[in-house]
């Protein structure tokens, strides 16, 4: 498909009051660049891209969208698996551009705009020994990532990445420019820890930081995929067992053709087994050192650096392939959990199919249920089947139907969903998302954007007008 065909190219470029930033419509050079996001499954012709450079710019963008009716979508990084950050025919305003970037160490502050990512970010913060608790994979835009929880290696030690936000500026659907913070419409603060696409376009956050490395230990060890529930018990036994400065996961996946992997297990079922210690490094070798016990094929344990930890999984999960998610938090996993988790590997749609477990608690749960619009503390385990094809012709349907079929044979174990994995799965599974904190969430929805002009999200739709 190309654009020619999509979108007719405008007759003339369209002009947009107030904007000082990069217009880019289609039949531009820069338009296909401008629309793809991380997931190339996601195939969408905005007719309208505004890249933008500073708060005015997003104000500007929001009124003009607003003027002429057009669907928003807001882009931050681009890692959305739902496609999230692009649409049809509407205004993408692109925050991309907006890379600044301030870190405070005496007070352990990091004020950071929308388009940086996490590896930006812990690059600047580990020049001082610091870091924000991020996410797993270091192309992952701050902003989206924070503003829908945060799970990442850190979170066991200092929560999740919403936990640390200390406050937002925002854009609001009127135009108006707000900060919210603890003293500062609190109640929006506590909305935008776990739902905050939702009430507005936000222009920086302010966030906590902590001392951490720089010279961690962690690493994966490797099991065939024979021995799945082997491996997976010993992880799940070890969960119970570790500090909060410790960190585990889970990876199902088919084995690469990788220097560390033995050829006769290459493309044939294997079960990762990955940790990272975030304290002392003869700590960690002691409290990992039952991963090595198990008779692994491959052991990779290792001093490493925090900025080399948060890249580990990026080789995985490059960007521009095909993608399909389904996740859930799951509560304490037994053997018949796991016997499903081993099924299921071995039944995937595709050798780049990922079936991810992910440990939770810790310092995740310090924060009390409905402190934050992220609701699901308590919760032991995430899994995330992430369904991965690379060809663009193939028909997606055998890979969205692994994933589903992962996610309702775990349904049993489910406590809950991650909003950030939520793609268009019904209304059902939003409220589901939010759980106890729905209502009051969509409250803040109606004084906030109760025209639903940002409802390119896991969206709360504002209570009807009341005639």
């Amino acid at each position: 498909m190309t654009t020619d065909t999509h979108l007719p190219v405008p007759s003339t470029r369209p002009r947009v009051e107030g904007f000082r930033g990069e217009v880019v419509v289609p039949g531009d050079p820069s338009y296909d660049a401008a629309r793809r996001v991380w997931n190339h499954a996601i195939d969408r012709y905005p007719s309208l891209v505004l890249r933008c450079h500073d708060t005015d710019d997003v104000r500007a963008a929001v009124a003009h969208a607003r003027a002429h009716g057009l669907v928003v979508a807001v882009r931050a990084g681009g890692h959305s698996m739902a496609g999230l950050g692009v649409c049809d025919d509407g205004v993408v305003v692109d925050l991309s551009p907006m890379k600044g970037i301030a870190v405070d160490p005496a007070r352990r502050i990091a004020t950071v705009e929308p388009g940086v990512i996490w590896r930006e970010l812990d690059a600047a913060t580990q020049e001082h020994g610091l870091a924000v608790p991020g996410g797993e994979v270091s192309d992952t835009g701050v902003a989206g990532l924070t503003l829908g929880g945060g799970i990442g290696w850190l979170g066991r030690t200092h929560g999740l990445a919403c936990d640390n936000l200390r406050a937002v500026t925002m854009v609001t659907a009127e135009g108006r420019v707000v900060r919210a913070s603890a003293t500062e419409h609190p109640e929006l603060f506590w909305a935008v820890r776990g739902a905050g696409a939702n009430f507005g376009v936000v222009t920086a956050l302010e966030l906590d930081l902590h001392p951490v490395g720089p010279v961690l230990w962690g690493g994966e060890v490797i099991h065939p995929g024979a021995r799945d529930v082997e491996a997976l018990r010993s992880l799940v036994d070890l969960a119970g067992r570790v500090p909060e400065e410790t960190r585990l996961m889970a990876a199902l996946v088919t084995a690469p053709d990788a220097p560390f992997v033995p050829p006769e297990a290459v493309g044939s079922p294997v079960c990762v087994l990955a940790g990272a210690h975030c304290g002392a490094v003869e700590e960690g070798r002691a409290t990992l050192a039952p991963l090595q016990a198990t008779g692994p094929v491959v052991d990779t344990l290792r001093e490493l650096s925090y900025v080399e930890l948060q890249q580990v999984v990026d080789k995985t999960l490059p960007p521009a392939r095909r993608a399909y998610v389904k996740s859930d938090f799951l509560g304490p996993l037994d053997d018949d959990a796991l016997t499903v988790l081993a099924d299921w590997h071995h039944r995937a749609s595709s050798p780049h199919c990922q079936l991810l477990l992910h440990q939770l608690g810790g310092a995740l749960d310090r924060e009390p249920e409905g402190g934050t619009a992220y609701p699901a503390r308590g919760a032991a385990w995430m899994v995330t089947a992430v369904a991965i094809w690379l060809d663009p012709e193939e028909s997606p349907e055998p890979h969205v139907a692994w994933a589903r079929g992962v996610w309702e044979a775990l349904r049993p174990w489910s406590v809950g969903t991650y909003v950030n994995h939520l793609g268009d799965e019904g209304a059902d599974r939003v409220r589901e998302a939010y759980g106890a904190s729905y209502e009051r969430l969509v409250a803040l929805k109606q004084e906030w954007d109760r025209d639903n002009v940002f409802r390119l999200n896991q969206n709360l739709a504002p209570c009807p007008r009341l005639a």
